[in-house]
């Protein structure tokens, strides 16, 4: 993508200036008109100024060259030969969209760069733990501190107090938390509590909500599952799947099928309270209440799956936005601030099974471990500042509202929402009320668009049936050319 874009009227020759890797995390784009920051060193000024004329040339230059991504190609090629698909997780390998896989080289703020050189505005944030913007300032500078104390203990630390009180302040559901290190974790904790704790067998799960690659949740799981094609996994025995019973999402009177012919059987009801993998997927109104209702009258516990939504739909997360305070809630992504982790939390009376307050095992020896923990409460204590989540919303808001109407205006078929900082589009005609809706989208020509979007400069998650992420990084000038993006890439396909 280029650096800098050189666009008519306003400004100093109306000249937008993009300081890639120079860039602070208070301003992802800063314009050659604007002012700098007060604080703002000599130094910070000299860099601008040096990086300004840089720029000015290599873009002048790059303008003559087309999108290449020859060092990529080169790069995945050798990791087939090393790695199963040439990838650690599926969706990478861009199975379902075509084209060359990136590998990518870094980021900063809103944007990434891959290994060719190439520039994108990135919508995938690392699959959501991105929120405050890629490789901020404050989260690095203190993780140096941090690592200067070592980098995992095996043994409790001050920072997992400081985490949990931060977390179960947020949380309506939290009272008492368990930290992991992934969100697979995470679920697989969670659904082994509630067996413990009702001492039932059966879980609803709905079709197209991912909970990990645990063996129990690989059932209509959605997400990777279902961007290669694939049926549940190969490796399952019947036996890890045989108590999990699935309905379509937001479909109540399965729901209701499925506690009449299981009466005082089943432990848990686990979903996505907003799906994000299959694509951005809402809860028509009553939905999640009434899964509430039912839940409490059958004594089975409700499980919020926000690995996703977790402080990014609002700072409590779903089950703050929408009112609705499950008995379990599994979290991950954001309260790492980008290094792995995850954690499962509830009810006091329910959380003190788990060992060693109670006999429900689970352990990790990187659970809780002093980077995540440091990089998550920055990460958190940034949230919780005033006018967070209504800029989220306002820039997502935009550039789904600008991505749509574009694609209307080309004529294509297309339909999609978004919620604080997390959205999806799909290409048919819609409403998407679940995975079966879902899959009638065009994934053909949501391939062509995705790929013209590379090339374009912007980075979406390389599936349909993935959600997108904003972040306080993003600016109203990337949000902008995204629009622009799209218009050409609409046209094109």
């Amino acid at each position: 993508m280029a650096a800098m874009a050189v666009e008519g009227g306003g400004g100093v020759l109306g000249l937008s200036l993009n300081l890639s890797h120079h860039r602070r995390p208070s301003s992802t784009i800063i314009s050659a008109s604007s002012s700098l920051s007060s604080s703002s060193s000599s130094s910070w000024h000299r860099r601008c100024r040096k990086a300004f004329a840089v720029k000015m040339t290599a873009t002048l230059d790059e303008k003559t060259k087309s999108y290449s991504l020859k060092k990529s190609q080169e790069a995945f090629n050798k990791a087939k030969e090393l790695m199963p698909g040439g990838v650690n997780s599926p969706v990478r390998a861009f199975k379902s969209v075509g084209g060359q896989p990136i590998v990518m080289d870094s980021v900063k703020g809103s944007h990434l760069w891959d290994i060719d050189g190439n520039e994108y505005i990135d919508y995938v944030g690392s699959w959501g733990p991105a929120i405050i913007g890629h490789a901020d300032d404050e989260v690095i500078a203190a993780l140096g501190e941090t690592m200067k104390k070592g980098t995992s203990f095996g043994a409790p630390c001050l920072l997992e107090n400081t985490l949990a009180e931060l977390v179960i302040s947020a949380v309506p559901s939290i009272q008492m938390v368990r930290f992991v290190n992934s969100g697979t974790e995470a679920c697989m904790g969670a659904l082994r509590l509630a067996r413990a704790f009702t001492g039932r067998e059966y879980i609803v799960k709905f079709e197209g909500c991912y909970h990990g690659h645990a063996d129990p949740f690989l059932v209509k799981a959605g997400s990777g599952v279902a961007t290669l094609g694939l049926p549940d996994s190969p490796g399952v025995p019947k036996a890890a799947t045989s108590g999990t019973l699935t309905s379509p999402y937001n479909d109540l009177e399965t729901v209701k099928d499925l506690f009449e012919a299981h009466k005082g059987e089943i432990a848990a009801v686990i979903l996505e309270p907003v799906v994000g993998n299959s694509g951005f997927i809402a809860p028509k109104p009553g939905f999640l209440e009434a899964l509430r209702e039912i839940t409490q009258k059958n004594g089975t516990l409700l499980i919020f799956d926000e690995v996703m939504t977790g402080f990014r739909l609002s700072y409590g997360g779903a089950q703050e936005y929408f009112g609705i305070t499950p008995d379990i809630t599994t979290l991950g992504k954001i309260i790492g601030g980008g290094l792995p982790v995850g954690a499962y939390g509830g009810r006091r009376d329910i959380m003190e099974m788990v060992a060693p307050a109670g006999p429900m095992y689970q352990a990790g020896t990187l659970s809780g471990n002093p980077l995540a923990m440091t990089a998550g409460i920055h990460t958190l204590k940034r949230l919780n500042q005033s006018g967070r989540y209504e800029y989220l919303n306002k820039i997502t808001s935009e550039l789904i509202d600008g991505i749509l109407d574009a694609g209307r205006r080309a004529g294509h078929a297309v339909c999609g929402g978004y919620i604080g900082g997390m959205f999806g589009f799909f290409f048919t005609e819609g409403p998407v009320y679940n995975f079966s809706d879902a899959k009638k989208s065009d994934t053909a020509k949501f391939g062509r668009f995705y790929r013209g979007m590379l090339e374009e400069g912007v980075y979406l998650a390389p599936s349909q049936f993935e959600a997108g992420f904003t972040s306080l990084a993003h600016s109203s000038e990337d949000i902008q050319q995204t629009i622009a993006a799209a218009e050409k890439v609409f046209h094109r396909i």
